[in-house]
């Protein structure tokens, strides 16, 4: 993905065992690892288009990882400076894309979780006169999702039509963003929350999920999710070991995923019991970001 270019990603149907295939976009396979690529580049590009950001200048955002790692990645294509805001006990591997990228880092105290690192983004944007693309309340978050992301899964998908959308919700984004899109196509699509259980605080070591072991899935805190505008919502709740048990089970059919993608597909499975049609779901970031986590935990010896 460079400057003025788009990337379409392989939209595939995948089967786990007994069920109906769950139409999957491998989101992954974007030139930073994540479906966040698509929101980097539509925020940043639009910001310097319409003159609000420059050659040169300041990027900061509040992220976990992967947005940060896109954020990063578009900015060392068109020339700012990026800092990413992230509490103490993300992982090693995110940091390191980051900083490879020319990235910088400003670590927030673990216990303070988002909330910490979205008050020192504020502070940066005051003091520093940083750009902030603010990813939990910029409604081009969701705009890049419904004339992009939308757009190629209708071209995609068999038939050229979707009768369900699944997704967890971290700023809201992905989901919001491809059903509106995919209604604007004229299809009668039911969304769907994949929302995690066995929760953790808001501090834990991940600091953006109320379950730490789905890193990036986040309750309450998106302006862009809302339920008035997403009519006929569902929520299917999924627990944390079956999510980390798919998706081991996901990198073993060789596709290289992380865990909010076990998230997704589990919850797709339990739409497609309810939902006749096809569903589609998203496989959002790469596995190499969580070599040091509690997913490959099993085969390191």
């Amino acid at each position: 993905m460079y400057p003025g270019r788009s990337l379409i990603t392989p939209l595939v149907p995948i089967t786990l065992g007994d069920h109906p295939p769950i139409w999957c976009k491998l989101e992954f396979l974007n030139p930073s690892g994540s479906t966040k690529d698509r929101i980097a580049r539509f925020i940043l590009e639009k910001a310097y288009r319409e003159g609000r950001i420059k050659e040169g200048d300041l990027i900061a955002e509040a992220s976990s990882g992967s947005t940060s790692i896109a954020m990063a990645l578009v900015s060392a294509q068109m020339g700012f400076r990026f800092i990413a805001v992230m509490p103490e006990g993300v992982s090693a591997e995110r940091a390191m894309m980051i900083r490879g990228y020319g990235g910088e880092i400003i670590l927030t105290p673990k216990e303070e979780g988002i909330f910490g690192a979205l008050r020192e983004v504020q502070r940066l944007g005051r003091e520093e006169g940083a750009f902030l693309p603010l990813q939990f309340e910029n409604e081009d978050n969701a705009r890049a999702h419904r004339v992009g992301t939308a757009h190629e899964v209708i071209n995609q998908i068999p038939g050229g039509s979707v009768a369900a959308v699944v997704s967890g919700v971290g700023t809201g984004g992905t989901l919001v963003g491809l059903y509106e899109g995919l209604r604007d196509s004229g299809c009668n699509v039911v969304p769907i929350v994949a929302r995690p259980i066995n929760r953790t605080s808001f501090g834990d070591v991940e600091c953006c999920s109320f379950s730490a072991r789905i890193p990036g899935v986040v309750d309450r805190l998106s302006k862009i999710f809302r339920e008035d505008r997403l009519p006929g919502l569902l929520t299917i709740e999924v627990e944390d070991d079956e999510a980390i048990a798919a998706t081991r089970k996901i990198i073993a059919k060789g596709f290289p995923v992380g865990p909010s993608s076990g998230l997704n597909f589990c919850a797709a499975i339990e739409a497609a019991k309810r939902i006749n049609g096809p569903i589609v779901t998203v496989f959002p970031d790469r596995m190499e970001r969580y070599f040091t986590t509690e997913l490959f935990s099993t085969y390191r010896s």
